[in-house]
Order: C-alpha cells, then structure tokens, then sequence
C-alpha cells in the first residue's frame, strides 16, 4: 500500500500559515504496472480520498504539482490542501 500524508490549512497572502492545521494520511493500492494512465487514475484516487478526510468532497480547486507534493488551494477558501507521498 501507498501512504499520503496530507495537511490542510490556512493561508495569508496565498502562503500557507499554519494558524491551525488538520493531519491524516491515506492508503491506496501499490500499482500493479507503471503507466500514465494508470498512475493517473491513482492520483484521482489519492486526491478522491485526501478531499473526503478533510471535508472537501464536491468542492472545486486549484491544483498545484510539485513533483511528489500536491497542493489545493479551494476555491473561494483561504485554505490549502496538501498531498504528499511518503517514503519506505
């Protein structure tokens, strides 16, 4: 199994600020084959799972990709949701 972290919190001036944040992680299945399609359902997955712990599920955001880290920022919130992949 795959673990996420994930960290929602407040921004100030579009930066996150960490006045109070909200942790937890996820877990999805390791993928069987390394493709784009199939790691792209994947990341749907993850980001499916990471929006329903945090309260999010139908809202719209913004999404940020930094290699292993994901963030989004919902729309019409001073908030953000980050998604990161956690080693070993």
């Amino acid at each position: 199994m795959d673990t996420y972290d994930i960290e929602y919190t407040d921004t100030f001036g579009g930066e996150s600020n960490y006045c109070w944040v909200r942790r937890g992680s996820v877990m999805v299945p390791e993928l069987a084959h390394y493709d784009a399609k199939a790691n792209r359902r994947q990341m749907v997955q993850v980001v499916r799972k990471a929006k329903a712990l945090m309260g999010l599920t139908g809202v719209k955001c913004r999404r940020e990709e930094y290699g292993d880290l994901i963030a989004l920022y919902p729309r019409g919130s001073c908030t953000v949701l980050f998604i990161n992949f956690r080693e070993g």
